[in-house]
């Protein structure tokens, strides 16, 4: 399982289509997103996951779009949102459209950085036959090159920091500084 893990993480790039098909597909989101309704939205998602499917030669994932977020409050006032999960049984994706607490229209970008970063694990399961999907330094890689490709954005470097026992955040000030 380790060899696996760290597979995950020196796997850092991923092929991304060499033309537009996917930045088009993310235009129809922002629209959809917009106009708010989850069956619109749905749709677009379908379609926007079946053309990545198709590029990346995966089964295509099924996808559901939920409302507000769920919001999970621990003792001491730890609170965590969840923007979207994958189940590589069922090779079901869900998004959520609106945040947890105020119940406001998720950004364009949340809401397609979480459906990118919920394919990329498809894709470790489906792609790169891999048993578990963590989130390792090459997943936030794999997962930033699609998101950047598909936005039509520049990507940016992703700058970590080790924390104890050897696991890794990323280091948000820095990246955001680019050095």
């Amino acid at each position: 399982m380790r060899a696996e893990f760290l597979k995950s993480d020196l796997l850092t790039s991923l092929p991304v289509p060499p033309d537009d098909r996917l930045c088009a597909q993310a235009a129809s989101l922002a629209s959809a997103l917009e106009e708010g309704t989850a069956a619109g939205l749905r749709r677009v998602c379908a379609a926007y996951l079946s053309v990545a499917a198709d590029f990346y030669g995966v089964e295509r994932p099924e996808v559901r779009v939920l409302a507000a977020r769920p919001l999970r409050v621990r003792e001491g006032g730890w609170a965590w949102e969840l923007f979207g999960d994958y189940s590589p049984e069922s090779l079901r994706i869900r998004v959520w459209t609106r945040t947890a607490v105020r119940k406001q229209v998720t950004s364009f970008g949340t809401f397609l950085s979480t459906l990118c970063h919920e394919f990329c694990h498809h894709l470790d399961y489906q792609r790169f036959r891999f048993r578990n999907s963590w989130h390792t330094r090459g997943f936030y890689q794999r997962t930033a090159a699609l998101y950047h490709h598909t936005r039509g954005t520049p990507a940016k470097q992703l700058f970590w920091m080790q924390l104890p026992g050897g696991r890794w955040r990323i280091d948000w000030p820095r990246t955001q500084r680019g050095r």
